[in-house]
């Protein structure tokens, strides 16, 4: 039998955060089971998230800051209680990691997790502080510091062993018993192509307009629905917008047939785990993404989703497949399979946990 563990998980955001939430909170019931005893303290608070994804309010979101700095030191007091510290991101997200160094040095047991690519500096969407405070060398520092990084990807992987960091990869899992499977796909009625997200990411759709614009000229009947995209417009195409939860995320997938993808060529997509489009397999929605850095791992082009190079591959991927009902089907089908097998919550948990076990014998 494995022993107790008693871990600290120190979350950037609460389960309404999607980093947070695929890589902390959905193990918490699997770590459980397999002897850990965990405690979550999240930097932001429900209120705060909320807060941090609007535009301007400077001073609110610095008085929201100082009592969320204050909240994590106060947790922090008891960092002798915990076999691990367990870093999802940044314990602070501005500043050199001071906090990290003081605990390294007394003895603390760190891992840093992460799943974008933090270390490349990119402008916050909603404020300009945040993007002034912002410190990607911070991250270099940690993965130089902690006893093991834990990246979500193979390329966040590396990145961290040439700073002359340990890392490891583990994959964001799914939980496709939240998730229920999509309908049978027919064409009997009209067929829903999706985005699910964010504010900050939605831009990435204009990247293939000209696509869409094309795809909503030839198929009139198409639904265009987007979840989290904020405002968002585009000419020519009826996206209808709506706000993300996670209760109303389940049915926007329900209704949706297609799911969308699209990344920009460059290191900070390289960086991305896949979340968004593991999410549509696992609901049986077909994805189309772009075919660039972990998506490439993820998806089998043609079996469980496409993998699209350049505007000719978005066209005639999404031409087939709102014409094909059966082809939709089968891919929903394998794709679902796919995550059901690879990426199951308990497993990953129990990955994580022999995580724990090699860095807590490594330091023995």
């Amino acid at each position: 039998m494995t022993r107790p563990l008693s871990v600290l998980f120190m979350t950037r955001y609460p389960v309404e955060g999607a980093s947070s939430r695929y890589r902390v909170y959905q193990y918490l019931p699997h770590l459980q089971a397999l002897g850990v005893k965990a405690e979550v303290q999240s930097l932001m608070d429900s209120d705060m998230y909320r807060l941090s994804t609007q535009h301007g309010r400077t001073l609110s979101k610095i008085g929201a800051t100082l009592r969320a700095v204050v909240r994590r030191l106060w947790a922090l007091r008891r960092w002798r209680d915990y076999d691990i510290v367990y870093m999802q991101r940044e314990l602070l997200p501005f500043g050199p990691p001071v906090i990290e160094r003081w605990l390294k040095a007394r003895g603390a047991v760190l891992l840093f997790d992460y799943d974008d690519a933090l270390f490349i500096h990119k402008r916050s969407r909603y404020s300009p502080l945040a993007s002034l405070l912002r410190a990607p060398g911070k991250v270099r520092e940690l993965f130089r510091l902690v006893d093991c990084t834990v990246a979500g990807n193979n390329w966040l992987r590396d990145a961290a062993t040439a700073e002359g960091g340990h890392a490891v990869t583990l994959e964001v899992a799914e939980d496709t018993a939240r998730i229920p499977m999509h309908a049978p796909h027919t064409n009997e009625q009209p067929v829903t192509i999706g985005w699910l997200g964010s504010p900050s990411t939605v831009k990435y759709l204009s990247l293939i307009q000209p696509i869409l614009q094309k795809i909503a000229a030839r198929h009139p009947n198409l639904r265009w629905e987007i979840m989290g995209g904020g405002t968002f417009e585009m000419p020519g195409v009826p996206w209808r917008g709506h706000d993300w939860s996670l209760q109303d995320e389940l049915a926007a997938l329900a209704r949706y047939d297609i799911g969308l993808m699209p990344l920009p060529s460059e290191d900070w997509a390289q960086g991305k785990s896949g979340g968004k489009a593991r999410t549509y397999m696992a609901a049986g929605v077909v994805p189309v993404c772009s075919a660039i850095g972990y998506n490439n791992e993820l998806l089998r082009h043609g079996e469980t989703g496409f993998l699209c190079q350049t505007k000719q591959d978005w066209e005639d991927a999404l031409d087939a497949l709102i014409l094909d009902a059966d082809l939709r089907q089968r891919i929903a089908v394998t794709a679902r399979a796919e995550v059901q097998a690879r990426f199951d919550p308990a497993k990953q948990a129990a990955a994580m946990r022999a995580i724990f076990d090699q860095v807590l014998e490594a330091r023995a």
